[in-house]
């Protein structure tokens, strides 16, 4: 590889400068396994010629469709020709099929001269993922949907000079979409099919029931879409937002008709994508449940879920049970051709199962150890019937509890274990861990992103996912057939918000599904999506502009000042920011070196490349509080908790904390009193004392029953100042809620904050009688 390297740059060396710009040429994800770069282009124009052999109509399909959407974009007027190439003189693309084992059914070749355009591969798949390329071989423009006079140059529609030899890693590269908690119609579903087509993604994973909605029409149980599809309301913002929970009053809905089904099918096929279905069991059942309640343990009623989680209410595995889902499965499998049918298998509770009769009966009468094996029972039988049926099922890693069914293809999310596990036991396996492949976590700051389920995922960490595990041998290697990204909808509501979550993770993940380990650059993927955005802007995709965000440092002065520094990305050469809470422009300050701020402001950044901005403008904000505490050191007189301490006197920092999903950054976590002594260096008057407590009741945070304030000359005397109740019962909307306390001014050099943790949470909050905790994100004193 690396005298590869050399040798292009000597031949760099020896070709006019705009062609030494070849790294600009060449921008397309996934990276093809080999390509080498030559001088020249091909213009596509008028008076190109595109040949096809007749009588294979599946290429012809391929071929047909490449040049619509040329076509469509450019105003040209192409047509597809069986011509003799031997009569041409030149200008011609033409699409050639062959045999070579080397390719396999994905592979393909592209050679690209001044002259003709030469395209190779075993099947259509083959030349489908070979015109994906040719889009991105050519300018961004070509992808949009329609022609806008004069958007495109034709002269310039230009494929630069190169040989392709392009393999996949991996033959199972899917994409998941959860339409159950948030539902998309058809019209949409095809916008994301077109999407993953252009990255090289081959599996669509359905997720069509859960227990907040059953999206699908299943003809002999009517119900299942007539109540099941059907929620009364949904919770209002994060799980964890209200205390109490609040919601929308607003009945939700939708389902997908047969028809639709089969819609989506022949659009997925068009794409060369297989879809495979999932119909969740015996967990997440509710909405099943609610349609019809003798599928339970217990005779309910039920109703479809109006929030998020986990629920005990599962598939009771009584014959009724197993004959309602035989049918169900009956009619997926009569719609869907994939070879692989999704049955869940996760996070079923066992609560109901160890309580019902029947179900201790069952295990006693089949011998099973315990309620894990009950749920291995429950899936065999499932797969001995899928299998009968000439299919395959897929299950969730938990499937893996009481010993997996013979047959199940297992995809592994929690962690690599189950995959390793599922490996050595000689089953296939899908990678899609959530720590690398959940892309419905936060991808930046948390407290600057649009709300996720929690955790974090940014774009380099999807990039740096290997899916074949280190320690399985060569034989067990090779039951990793891919890889996947999962989208959960629980906090995704609309097309934008979805798209803004996947892209570019999505695009990451592609990359490591397709491309070659050695082959993969993050440095160099992250240069290639520049280009790969206007793409996405082209075909009206949202996305994550997260790369470009700066990152903020900082660290207080010995004069009671804020030191800000400012870093971003390689691909960042400008950052432009403002401490007047404006939004940040062309004409903002350059960040050029630390900024020193002397007052509390808001600081506020954008990215820029030239003139042209890179982030998202204004998005970009930290808040930093001045006062005469900052930078000061202090003695805490009872230790903060172990999960949260304090670090390098982090209540005096100027830092402002922050929150988003689940996550909390700059706090200090007290599980009894806040007893802190703050000395001001020297005697000066003080007449404040501003606390940023957290109030996060539905995770036992609640504010103080009440705050002491004292002051002292020499730290070890002290006079009292304030003492203020204060409501530690106060629930509503969780946040940062800054306590001012104002006293007589008084002259002190040492000042003692002493809040009071009321020790259970409150009646009237969500867990009462848990132990409260205090937590802390800056102090102020004025």
């Amino acid at each position: 590889m690396l005298n590869r390297f050399f040798l292009l740059v000597a031949f760099c060396l020896q070709l006019p400068a705009a062609f030494c710009q070849s790294v600009d040429r060449y921008t397309i994800i996934p990276k093809p396994t080999q390509l080498d770069p030559r001088a020249g282009e091909f213009i596509i124009s008028q008076a190109t010629t595109i040949m096809a052999p007749i009588g294979q109509g599946d290429l012809k399909a391929v071929v047909d469709t490449f040049v619509h959407h040329i076509n469509r974009s450019t105003g040209l007027t192409i047509a597809v020709k069986n011509t003799n190439k031997v009569a041409l003189t030149g200008n011609l693309i033409e699409f050639s099929p062959l045999s070579d084992s080397t390719l396999g059914a994905e592979g393909y070749r592209i050679d690209v001269t001044d002259k003709v355009v030469t395209i190779e591969a075993n099947t259509p798949n083959g030349f489908f993922y070979a015109t994906q390329t040719l889009y991105q071989l050519l300018p961004p423009t070509v992808l949009a949907h329609r022609f806008i006079v004069p958007a495109t140059n034709l002269t310039t529609l230009a494929i630069p000079a190169c040989h392709i030899t392009d393999i996949p890693r991996y033959g199972y590269r899917g994409m998941h979409l959860d339409v159950s908690r948030h539902f998309f119609p058809v019209s949409y579903i095809k916008k994301y099919l077109d999407v993953m087509a252009l990255h090289k993604f081959n599996t669509f994973h359905w997720h069509l029931t859960d227990d907040q909605g059953w999206r699908i029409e299943i003809k002999k149980y009517p119900k299942l879409t007539q109540v099941g599809s059907k929620r009364r309301e949904t919770i209002v913002g994060h799980y964890d937002d209200y205390d109490p929970q609040v919601f929308d009053g607003k009945p939700y809905g939708g389902f997908y008709t047969q028809d639709d089904v089969r819609e989506v099918i022949r659009y997925a096929a068009t794409k060369h994508i297989n879809v495979v279905p999932e119909i969740e069991l015996p967990g997440h059942a509710l909405a099943a449940l609610a349609a019809y309640p003798e599928l339970a343990c217990s005779p309910g009623p039920y109703q479809v879920a109006t929030k998020w989680g986990v629920f005990n209410d599962v598939f009771c595995p009584t014959e009724k049970t197993f004959s309602f889902l035989q049918d169900v499965l009956t009619e997926i499998i009569d719609l869907f051709p994939s070879k692989y049918i999704h049955i869940g298998g996760d996070e079923c509770p066992k609560t109901v199962w160890r309580q019902s009769t029947f179900c201790q009966q069952l295990i006693k009468r089949e011998k099973l150890k315990n309620e894990s094996s009950l749920q291995s029972y429950f899936i065999k039988r499932i797969d001995k019937f899928v299998t009968s049926k000439g299919r395959r099922i897929i299950g969730w890693d938990e499937i893996l509890e009481g010993g997996l069914s013979p047959n199940a293809t297992v995809m592994s999310w929690r962690g690599i274990k189950g995959g390793v596990q599922a490996a050595r036991q000689r089953h296939d396996v899908i990678m899609t861990p959530g720590t690398f492949c959940y892309l419905d976590h936060y991808q930046g700051d948390p407290a600057q992103e649009p709300t996720a389920f929690g955790g974090s995922l940014p774009l380099d960490k999807v990039y740096s996912y290997n899916p074949t595990p280190v320690e399985l041998n060569a034989t067990e290697a090779t039951h990793i057939l891919g890889v996947q990204a999962n989208i959960w909808t629980e906090y995704i509501d609309t097309h934008d918000q979805l798209e803004y979550m996947l892209w570019p993770r999505a695009a990451a993940l592609a990359e490591v599904g397709w491309t070659s380990l050695s082959l993969k650059n993050y440095d160099d993927f992250t240069r290639r999506l520049s280009t790969h955005f206007e793409r996405l802007n082209a075909l009206n995709v949202n996305y994550a502009r997260t790369l470009y965000d700066a990152a903020f440092t900082s660290q207080p002065t010995t004069d009671g000042k804020i030191q800000v520094s400012l870093s971003a990305s390689k691909q960042v050469p400008i950052i432009r920011y403002t401490t007047d809470g404006g939004i940040p422009s062309g004409e903002s300050a350059q960040y050029t070196q630390p900024i020193v701020l002397e007052k509390s402001t808001t600081i506020r950044t954008a990215s820029f490349l030239n003139s042209k901005p890179l982030s998202q403008l204004g998005k970009i904000r930290k808040e930093y509080l001045i006062s005469k505490a900052t930078g000061k050191s202090y003695t805490l007189l009872n230790p903060p908790s172990s999960g949260r301490p304090d670090k390098n006197y982090s209540l005096t920092d100027g830092v402002v904390g922050g929150m988003g999903g689940y996550e909390v950054a700059g706090v200090v976590a007290f599980a009894n009193d806040i007893n802190a002594v703050i000395d001001l260096g020297q005697p000066q008057s003080v007449e404040t004392v501003r606390i940023g407590f957290l109030k996060y009741t539905a995770r036992n945070i609640c504010l103080p029953k009440q705050v002491d304030i004292s002051v002292s000359d020499d730290g070890k005397t002290f006079r009292p100042a304030l003492s203020a109740k204060t409501n530690a019962a106060e629930g509503g909307k969780r946040g940062f809620v800054r306590l001012p306390f104002s006293f007589e001014p008084t002259t002190a050099r040492y000042v003692r904050i002493i809040a009071r943790n009321v020790g259970r949470v409150p009646a009237g909050l969500r867990n009462p009688g848990k132990a409260a905790q205090l937590m802390v994100d800056e102090i102020e004193i004025r």
